[in-house]
């Protein structure tokens, strides 16, 4: 049985994508003066591979050729480390204004997918209580 035809699911995956998101921010703020530290960022890479797989089809005709496979298929984000700045002298890539404000974004992004859960909770609660 499918209740609110997969929104739930969907809030769901949404906040785990949130909660992965928060991790890794928190991490790169932890990180503000570890020498050689790159800042990492969570993609939402499955979805958009699937996007791109619609309207790209790609065939490889040799073994050296990149697959455009899934890696994990279960979860539709990733982690990746952005290796190619450098913000301080010490290797360092982390702009803690800039983590910050990411941070800010995704707590209300964070509490907006909470809120709809809790609606969609007190919907069929109301369903449940017969109206009441």
């Amino acid at each position: 049985m499918n209740l609110f035809s997969g929104t739930i699911q969907t809030l769901e995956g949404s906040l785990d994508f949130a909660s992965a998101k928060n991790r890794v921010i928190s991490n790169n703020i932890a990180n503000v003066d570890t020498p050689g530290y790159k800042t990492k960022d969570v993609t939402f890479k499955r979805v958009f591979d699937e996007e791109l797989n619609v309207s790209f089809q790609a065939k490889q005709t040799q073994p050296c050729h990149i697959p455009f496979s899934q890696e994990n298929p279960q979860q539709p984000f990733q982690i990746v480390t952005k290796q190619n700045t450098t913000y301080n002298h010490n290797g360092n890539n982390v702009d803690i204004d800039k983590e910050m404000t990411e941070l800010a974004k995704n707590q209300i992004y964070y509490q907006s997918l909470v809120d709809r859960l809790n609606g969609k909770f007190n919907n069929l609660q109301t369903v449940i209580k017969g109206g009441r």
